[in-house]
């Protein structure tokens, strides 16, 4: 199959209007997915959708051999097309890619135990796959930019290969990433290679550019997330995750538009979540064309987005900032804590009348991040749940903003400690907190596994304490979010601790705080002595910089892990020592034996 015509829809569109999208209301019944899908996204789109599927699940696959596969199921979709009653053409979508994977005759050599999934009954059988997909792909190397004059020779002469191999590029290794934001991230790096191709310095201009493009990475995390609290928590905490992110960007917007859309979103996560990428992307197309359609209500930061083309309106509205929040509107004292008939409206609707609180505080507290707002809300329901057995509920509630005000206390002071231990003691003593704190909560895990999450904490301060006060607590939490349930996915697999286990597992709320709160693993019982951890050489001294401060710190974790009782002093003590032999050894002409000595 030639790829002439793979990704043209995303070029076409850049010279071309955004085109209105005209869709079936949802839900209503199709004879044929395949062919209602077909429909809606045009052939250029469903053959790009399609690739991106097929990488996804068979990162090992060249392009040309997935292009096969991609023929197999363009022809079936226009087949279908044209008789909806033909053969395949009533089975789910997931069930038509999945079954060409499985006629793959070298499936079993190329990826080992994925081939079992194929004897499992749908919907098992893709759970099997998604297991089987690898998040950071070591069988593919990293990402070589071709030399500029290369790049934009290919460019001008094969522009539709070069593009369609970016997307497959992308696609393969970043597995859980979304169609709709591959398809932006090849439009934005079509867009670099048209303003660098024309530059003087045609390297520096794209060294700046593409690495841009390639920021995938951080937006696939942010995706994992998401499905990661879908997956765990389920549908009703996934759906007050994004009801509190929607009040908080579309703040002028009512509760009855606000609802409506969460639901469509609901059901697209779990789409794209599920590995369903051409339902995923059509769906969100049609989101995206709904909010577009009612900007007046929704938004007026997003007017920017949906004049772009439509590949890329999705993830731009996604970037885009939180609208105003509307002026003069009321304390919500008086309708959630000093109405007398309170207990009457929360018994008659639990669910919906929470939903409208958490609108209603979200969005008049953008700078609150989604857990703490959902800690607040958490902190009022238990609250009601308990007054309203009472026989004077108004009084039992009457102290709710002081108890509700606890929990942005402790959230604000634990970002304050920390940035401002960042601040005075700057990233090296930060990292060296946070391995302390971290060895002693969870002692049972890899040196450098704590290593790796210790640094990947103290991006989060460099990243959130320089924001302003508005933006800093959100940012805050919300990136540690993302680093703690890395954190329980693996404890899944290798379970750390039974603290851990119940931080991870007990409330997706307070994860954080039960993280924080943490002390020292009693029931942790160190490895015996091993001389070897603490063997120093010459390399102690001869090391860059980099490998030197990785060494002591790997030193500081073993060390606790030892003796994990170690008060904040001693701790300072023998760092104090070590630095003062590392600095006299340092200087000796038999380095080894010095340090052997001391």
């Amino acid at each position: 199959m030639k790829w002439v015509t793979l990704i043209s829809f995303i070029f076409l569109f850049s010279c071309a209007a955004s085109r209105n999208l005209q869709r079936v209301a949802r839900g209503t019944e199709h004879k044929s997915e395949i062919a209602h899908r077909y429909n809606d996204l045009k052939e250029e789109t469903f053959k790009a959708v399609a690739l991106i599927t097929f990488a996804q699940y068979l990162q090992r696959c060249s392009y040309e051999g997935l292009s096969k596969l991609v023929k197999n199921v363009v022809d079936l979709a226009q087949a279908c097309s044209a008789n909806e009653d033909g053969p395949k053409c009533a089975n789910s979508l997931p069930s038509i890619f999945l079954d060409e994977i499985c006629q793959v005759k070298e499936l079993r050599d190329s990826y080992g135990a994925m081939a079992d999934c194929c004897a499992k009954a749908d919907p098992e059988r893709n759970e099997c796959f998604l297991t089987f997909k690898v998040p950071h792909p070591d069988f593919i190397q990293p990402y070589q930019r071709p030399d500029a004059d290369v790049i934009c020779k290919e460019y001008q002469d094969n522009r539709l290969s070069l593009l369609g191999h970016f997307i497959y590029t992308v696609a393969r290794r970043n597995p859980f990433l979304y169609a709709p934001t591959i398809l932006s991230l090849a439009a934005d790096y079509e867009h670099a290679l048209q303003t660098c191709c024309k530059e003087s310095d045609i390297n520096a201009c794209l060294d700046e550019k593409v690495n841009q493009t390639f920021h995938s990475k951080k937006v696939s995390e942010k995706q994992q997330y998401a499905c990661g609290v879908l997956d765990k928590f389920g549908e009703r905490i996934f759906q007050a995750n994004k009801l509190v992110d929607l009040s908080q960007k579309y703040p002028r917007a009512p509760f009855s538009e606000i609802v409506k859309i969460l639901r469509d979103i609901k059901s697209t996560y779990k789409e794209c979540c599920e590995g369903d990428m051409v339902e995923c992307m059509d769906d969100r197309a049609e989101i995206v064309a709904y909010l577009c359609s009612k900007q007046d209500v929704f938004s007026s930061k997003i007017k920017g987005c949906c004049e772009k083309p439509i590949v890329e309106r999705s993830q731009c509205i996604i970037e885009a900032e939180f609208d105003d929040k509307p002026e003069g509107l009321p304390s919500l004292v008086e309708k959630y804590i000093q109405d007398k008939e309170i207990c009457k409206s929360f018994e008659a609707g639990h669910d919906e009348f929470l939903s409208e609180f958490i609108y209603e505080y979200a969005r008049r507290h953008p700078e609150f991040s989604t857990q703490l707002i959902l800690r607040i809300a958490k902190g009022y329901e238990t609250l009601l749940e308990k007054c309203c057995k009472t026989d004077n509920p108004a009084e039992c509630y009457g102290n709710a903003v002081e108890e509700l005000n606890k929990h942005i206390k402790e959230t604000q002071d634990v970002v304050k400690t920390n940035c401002d231990l960042l601040t005075t003691h700057g990233e090296p003593d930060f990292l060296k907190a946070l391995l302390i704190r971290y060895t002693k909560k969870m002692p049972q895990v890899s040196t450098d596994t704590l290593l790796e999450i210790g640094k990947r904490m103290t991006h989060v301060g460099t990243k959130c304490c320089q924001l302003p006060e508005d933006k800093r607590l959100r940012c805050s939490e919300g990136s540690l979010s993302i680093v703690i349930q890395d954190m329980c996915r693996r404890q899944e697999t290798t379970p750390i601790n039974d603290n851990v286990s119940h931080c991870c597992s007990d409330s997706y709320a307070y994860r954080r705080p039960c993280f924080t709160a943490l002390g020292v693993d009693t029931k942790y019982v160190p490895p015996p002595f091993n001389p070897d951890m603490f063997n120093f050489d010459e390399k102690l001294c001869s090391a860059p910089p980099a490998e030197r401060e990785a060494g002591q710190m790997k030193l500081l974790v073993n060390l606790i892990k030892r003796k994990p009782l170690m008060t904040e002093e001693q701790i300072k003590t023998i760092a104090a020592g070590f630095t003062a032999m590392v600095d006299k050894c340092c200087k000796q002409s038999d380095i080894e034996t010095c340090l052997g000595e001391e």
